[in-house]
């Protein structure tokens, strides 16, 4: 079941496989993807399908040094490079568009104000090119300003089209902006965003319908990372989860996004399996984060019927060949975590193809 192929949006995906979306830094100051981006995802174009890096929508919204963007010429013209390669190879990529909200610091994003839905800051430090520094307390966002924020995210989508990425996922997952209004933990607000599970669940809401309207609902996918508890976004008040992510699931899937993908530490839980019931479309799911995701655990997955495809992250960053490694029992290399935020081809293209 695996290694057969499926259907997503439009798209006919050879294999069960995607690559996750993977924090990589490799784009410099400028957040252009260059040629060592490039052949990065060209080489894993086997894979059923390719999730991008979290790419910022607008210069507040970049998270990290060396995090590539959608927002300049400069940048979509590396991204089309990218695009290319990877369909030239047969393969299909989404664009994962992620506003980094209050993770980030302003010697990161260029001096740009940190907003977010309440001002409240992350307890913990983030890097930045001055070094690492505390996290910043943010500025909450107005009610009027959050359509000018839905609009960066629809600008940004266009941007990926445009750029050739065969659609955009939502980054909702992980602590960033989007899971920022989820989590009661970093929105605190009082006004129509904020309190009650439906309230939080709105702007994820009309982000994912004004996405959808501006590129094709059949070209939107959305990650979401329900307990996942990371960067400060803390959900663990179990009714409290399961209204707000069911409320939100239920919003969604009259849209028939191209698929909701969803990290969660257990994949087979009752709650990530009544969200699949609700959202009655193309489910993807991702369990390694925590621990790294096996060969058998994703046959299994697809197999029992819990996915229809399986999110893989480090065993795509160390096998560029991993499909054919995984459906012909082969050994695979190990990931070295030591180089997954450096600047170089070390850990990044130089992971080798398995040789006969």
């Amino acid at each position: 079941m695996l290694f057969s192929p499926m259907t997503l949006g439009e798209l006919e995906l050879p294999n069960r496989l995607v690559m996750a979306p993977l924090t990589r830094v490799r784009s410099g100051r400028e957040g252009i993807p260059g040629p060592l981006v490039v052949e990065h995802y060209r080489q894993r174009a086997s894979l059923g399908l390719i999730v991008s890096e979290g790419t910022y929508p607008s210069r507040a919204g970049r998270g990290f040094p060396g995090q590539p963007g959608l927002v300049t010429e400069e940048q979509l013209k590396g991204w089309a490079n990218v695009t290319s390669a990877v369909h030239a190879e047969g393969g299909r990529i989404f664009a994962q568009v992620m506003h980094a909200g209050r993770v980030t610091h302003e010697d990161t994003n260029g001096g740009h104000e940190v907003v977010a839905p309440s001002a409240i800051a992350i307890d913990g430090q983030t890097r930045t090119y001055e070094g690492k520094q505390p996290f910043p307390v943010p500025r909450a966002l107005s009610t009027t300003e959050l359509p000018g924020i839905v609009q960066e995210f629809v600008t940004a989508s266009l941007n990926a089209i445009g750029a050739g990425f065969d659609g955009v996922e939502l980054h909702s997952a992980n602590g960033y902006l989007l899971h920022e209004f989820l989590a009661p933990s970093s929105n605190q607000r009082d006004d129509v965003y904020g309190g009650s599970p439906a309230n939080r669940a709105r702007f994820v809401i009309e982000v994912a319908q004004a996405v959808a309207d501006a590129v094709g609902a059949d070209r939107v996918g959305i990650r979401i990372s329900p307990e996942h508890n990371v960067q400060g976004a803390v959900e663990i008040d179990e009714a409290d989860v399961n209204e707000t992510y069911q409320l939100l699931v239920d919003a969604l899937a009259p849209l028939k996004l191209a698929y909701l993908s969803v990290l969660h530490k257990d994949p087979t839980s009752e709650l990530v399996r009544d969200l699949r019931t609700r959202f009655a479309g193309t489910f993807l799911l991702n369990s390694g984060f925590g621990v790294i995701t096996t060969r058998e655990e994703a046959q299994a997955l697809v197999a029992d019927g819990h996915a229809d495809a399986v999110v893989v992250g480090r065993p795509a960053i160390a096998n560029p060949d991993l499909v054919r490694r995984w459906r012909e029992g082969l050994p695979t290399n190990e990931p070295d975590p030591a180089t997954y935020y450096t600047d170089d081809a070390k850990g990044y293209t130089d992971y080798p193809a398995y040789q006969n």
